[in-house]
C-alpha cells in the first residue's frame, strides 16, 4: 500500500492533562520549569504509540511571547531545554516546531515581514542542528507564509508548512484568504504542505486543494468544539476552549483513514490528540496495509 509518517499528538494539551496546572498564557513552556523530564516523557508515550516523528515542544517558544511575563529573558534556555527533551523522544525523528509569532489564530497581528522574517530565522536557526526538518504550525495567511518560509527556509532542512483554516470552510485560510493561494507560495520551497490544528470536518475540503499542487500532503487536526470569542484576545489561555465530546480515538481515526484514502501521506493530530489516539490511527494504517515510515 502507501508508506505512511505517523506525527505525534497535542504536546500543550498532553502536558496539562498530565500536570494537573492551571493553564496560563504561556501554555506549555511554562511546564519545562514546572515540571522537567514531562515532555520527555510523552515524547516517548506518542513513539510507542507509533508516530513516526517527534515535535519539539518550541511552538510557543518565540521572544515575544516571553515579554512581561515570569520567563522573559530564558528563551535561549528554554529553547535548549525543549531541545534536550525531544532528543530523548527515541523517536526515528525530530521536527522542530515553528508555531506564529505574538498569537495564533490571530494573522490581524502577524508582524510585517521585515521584523517577522529575522524573528522566525532566529528560531529556524536555533532547532536545525538537533533536528531532522521544520515544520511550520498553524499558518494562519498568506503573509505568515511567505515570512515564515522565508526564515526557516535559511537553514538548509527540510520545512514542511502546515496551514490552519477555517472551521467551517475549509478552503479559506484563518485570515478568510483562499487556501489554494498558499499553493505557489509553498512551491519550491516547502518539502511538504500540511493543514493543522482546524476542526476534522474542514479538512477534507483543505486536502482536496492541496492535493493540486505537487507537494506530499497531509494533515493533523485538533479536538476543540470551536475557537472561542475569548480565546482571541490578547494572552488567552487554553481554559476559553472546550474539548468535544465526541472526539474518541475511534472518531479521530475515521477522519484520519479518509485523509489517507484522499491521498494523503502525512496524518498525526494537534490540540487535544492522545497517545491513545495516535495508536489507534496506527493500528489502523497497518490494519490497512500501509506502512509507517519516517519522512
Amino acid at each position: 500500500m502507501t508508506k505512511i509518517t505517523l506525527l505525534d499528538g497535542g504536546m500543550g494539551q498532553e502536558l496539562i492533562h498530565r500536570a494537573g496546572d492551571r493553564p496560563t498564557p504561556l501554555w506549555s513552556t511554562q511546564v519545562m520549569i514546572d515540571h522537567p523530564g514531562l515532555v520527555a516523557e510523552i515524547h516517548r508515550d506518542f513513539t510507542a504509540a507509533g508516530a513516526t516523528v517527534a515535535t519539539t515542544n518550541t511552538y510557543a517558544i518565540h521572544r515575544d511571547r516571553f515579554v512581561g511575563t515570569d520567563v522573559d529573558g530564558q528563551f535561549l534556555t528554554l529553547m535548549e531545554r525543549a531541545l534536550s527533551e525531544a532528543a530523548a523522544s527515541n523517536a526515528p525523528c525530530v521536527a522542530g516546531a515553528i508555531g506564529p509569532l505574538i498569537a495564533s489564530y490571530r494573522p490581524d497581528l502577524h508582524p510585517d515581514a521585515a521584523i517577522a522574517i529575522p524573528l522566525y530565522a532566529e528560531v529556524a536557526g536555533l532547532l536545525a542542528p538537533s533536528c531532522d526538518l521544520l515544520i511550520c504550525e498553524t499558518v494562519a495567511s498568506l503573509d505568515h507564509a511567505r515570512s515564515v518560509l522565508a526564515g526557516a527556509t535559511t537553514t538548509g532542512k527540510p520545512v514542511w508548512l502546515s496551514i490552519t483554516v477555517d472551521d467551517t470552510d475549509g478552503t479559506k485560510l484563518r485570515s478568510g484568504e483562499a487556501a489554494a493561494d498558499i499553493l505557489p507560495i509553498a512551491a519550491g520551497k516547502a518539502a511538504a504542505i500540511l493543514v493543522n490544528c482546524s476542526a476534522p470536518e474542514a479538512i477534507p475540503a483543505a486536502i482536496a486543494i492541496l492535493s493540486k499542487g505537487t507537494l506530499p500532503y497531509g494533515a493533523y487536526a485538533n479536538g476543540f468544539q470551536r475557537i472561542t470569542e475569548e480565546f482571541l484576545q490578547s494572552r488567552p489561555t487554553v481554559a476559553d476552549l472546550q474539548t468535544r465530546h465526541d472526539f474518541t480515538p475511534a472518531a479521530y481515526a475515521d477522519h484520519v483513514m479518509a485523509w489517507v484514502d484522499a491521498g494523503a501521506t502525512i496524518v498525526g493530530g494537534c490540540c487535544e490528540v492522545s497517545p491513545a489516539h495516535i495508536a489507534e490511527i496506527a493500528r489502523r494504517l497497518t490494519a490497512a496495509g500501509h506502512t509507517l515510515s519516517r519522512p
